[in-house]
């Protein structure tokens, strides 16, 4: 039985999580968390190093929530950083929902899992990383562009900060919000 996630409708209602893996020059592995708002297809965060145990997730998000609101929901897989006791005590203090897909099925996490995509054929797999802080710098500047300079054909060919900022204009102007979204 396919489930269908219900399509978000404002910036911040559900974020996906999930992480990619892949290795310096040197051998080492590299493993990135990224966080995707849904809505906006805006790649939140993604932390980059050799771990990333459920407390570093948790850190990661603290650092979020002091940028920005924290998101009603989470989509992630079962892995044992999101599903063990660090993250579901953050997400219980905060009042945040976890919603684990089911197991084998990346499909259900689709926002993310298409991010992902991108960020495996556009940056890892373009660049030689040579060591982590190398790939730290590579894969920010990748994150960067990407929320900013690329237009998205599923937002109009919008870049992702132009499309919210247009979303964060027409709340000023709530009668134009409401006649498209009754459209």
């Amino acid at each position: 039985m396919r489930i269908t996630l219900p399509t978000p409708h404002r910036p911040n209602q559900r974020w996906s999580m999930d992480f990619i893996s892949d290795f310096t020059a040197e051998g080492r592995r590299l493993k990135v968390l990224t966080v995707v708002d849904d809505f906006s297809r805006y790649c939140v965060a993604m932390e980059v190093d050799t771990s990333i145990p459920g407390a570093r997730v948790v850190q990661v998000l603290e650092r979020l929530g002091e940028q920005q609101p924290w998101p009603e929901v989470i989509v992630t897989d079962n892995g044992p950083e999101f599903t063990g006791k660090a993250l579901d005590g953050w997400a219980y203090r905060h009042k945040v929902r976890l919603d684990f897909i089911r197991p084998g099925k990346p499909v259900e996490n689709a926002f993310v899992e298409s991010f992902n995509g991108r960020l495996r054929d556009e940056c890892l797999n373009e660049h030689w990383f040579l060591d982590l802080k190398d790939a730290r710098e590579k894969i920010e500047a990748w994150r960067l562009d990407y929320n900013a300079a690329r237009p998205h054909s599923s937002l109009d060919n919008l870049t992702l900060q132009e499309f919210v900022a247009q979303y964060q204009s027409r709340l000023n102007h709530p009668q134009e919000l409401t006649s498209e979204l009754v459209q």
